[in-house]
């Protein structure tokens, strides 16, 4: 069991197992998923409240069809990385080996400019797990998954700098703004200018202002 006082883990939040055989339940795993590999290997935080105390986790295979939700007790945990830390620690410099991947050149080149605008910001998604880990998923056309923390509606300024990054990368860039009730696309509020599917821990939730999101569409 792990004795590790870890923080609360948050969406995108990658997690190592202490024992993963006695961590999942393993009548319910899909037979790619291996438990071997689970020692070296993160699980991914995700949304879903439905289990209360327990943390939903998510779990990949080797391919994209390979994908897996369950949950996981808080004292399984072993080890946590956030998005934020990978950013914080320029985790790409500890990986030459992905450096002429296209995702990591265009992280890269905008790394500087959202620090100098003092976003709170972190890598997510393929790359993420791959500059956390020695397994890369990464390949030619994956896209680079960023996640900024925006406990505050950001300045228009912002909006429009991450609209600029997000248009100019040689890749395609999702960036997910976090806020305290949940998660939207970055490019789907500047499209639409107000309204977005804030994902929360309940559901999607189609609101006009995703700080202050209740009462929601549907």
């Amino acid at each position: 069991m792990a004795s590790l006082n870890i923080t609360a883990p948050a969406p995108h939040d990658l997690v190592w197992l202490d024992d993963p055989a006695g961590a999942l339940e393993r009548d319910a795993l899909p037979a790619w998923v291996s438990l071997p590999a689970l020692h070296d290997t993160p699980v991914v935080v995700r949304r879903d409240g439905r289990r209360p105390g327990q943390v939903p986790v998510g779990l990949r295979g080797r391919t994209r069809a390979e994908r897996f939700g369950t949950w996981i007790a808080p004292w399984a945990i072993r080890k946590l990385v956030t998005p934020m830390d990978l950013a914080a620690q320029r985790a790409w410099r500890l990986r030459p080996d992905l450096a002429a991947l296209p995702a990591i050149r265009a992280l890269v080149a905008i790394a500087d400019r959202l620090d100098g605008a003092g976003f709170h910001w972190g890598v997510a998604g393929s790359a993420g797990f791959s500059l956390a880990c020695a397994r890369n998923v990464l390949h030619a056309n994956s896209d680079l998954d960023l996640v900024v923390q925006a406990d505050q509606p950001p300045a228009a300024s912002h909006l429009q700098l991450l609209g600029e990054l997000q248009r100019t990368a040689p890749v395609l860039v999702d960036i997910q703004v976090a806020t305290p009730y949940g998660g939207f696309s970055l490019l789907e509020r500047l499209r639409s200018g107000g309204r977005v599917l804030l994902k929360t821990d309940h559901g999607p939730c189609l609101c006009d202002d995703p700080w202050q999101p209740s009462p929601c569409k549907s």
